[in-house]
């Protein structure tokens, strides 16, 4: 009996348990021994029983992990700046307590934000060019 992937249209699904990898901002780990329908063509997996729950669960871990890292770093690039959580929060564009709440976990800044301190962290000299 065949099982074609419904996501490729490309091959058919092989019942298996195979490790998954998942991936959240850049950061990856991996979920062993999955049990489900593997696509060989375009990896996408069809769980068996709870093996969703399972996936989704590591994939929150994930998630949680690399938020709080984040939180941790942009803590820190500000505190080596020398500035408030008020004055980076109007750095950022956000309102004066966006910065509070990202250290705090209470919210994810987007991309941007992170990418925009992490360039000041590297190269705070940029600090004269932000106007505010």
């Amino acid at each position: 009996m065949t099982h074609p992937c419904l996501n490729c249209e490309q091959a058919d699904m092989v019942r298996s348990k195979k490790n998954a990898v998942i991936s959240y901002r850049g950061h990856q780990a991996t979920v062993r021994a999955v049990d489900g329908w593997h696509c060989p063509a375009c990896g996408e997996i069809e769980f068996a029983d709870k093996e969703g729950e399972r996936y989704a669960q590591a994939l929150e871990k994930l998630r949680l992990k690399v938020d709080a890292e984040e939180a941790a770093e942009l803590a820190g690039i500000r505190k080596r700046l020398g500035l408030s959580q008020r004055r980076a929060a109007l750095i950022a564009g956000g309102g004066v307590n966006a910065f509070s709440r990202y250290e705090n976990g209470k919210a994810k800044p987007v991309a941007a934000v992170v990418n925009l301190f992490r360039l000041l962290d590297k190269h705070p000299e940029l600090m004269d060019e932000i106007v505010v």
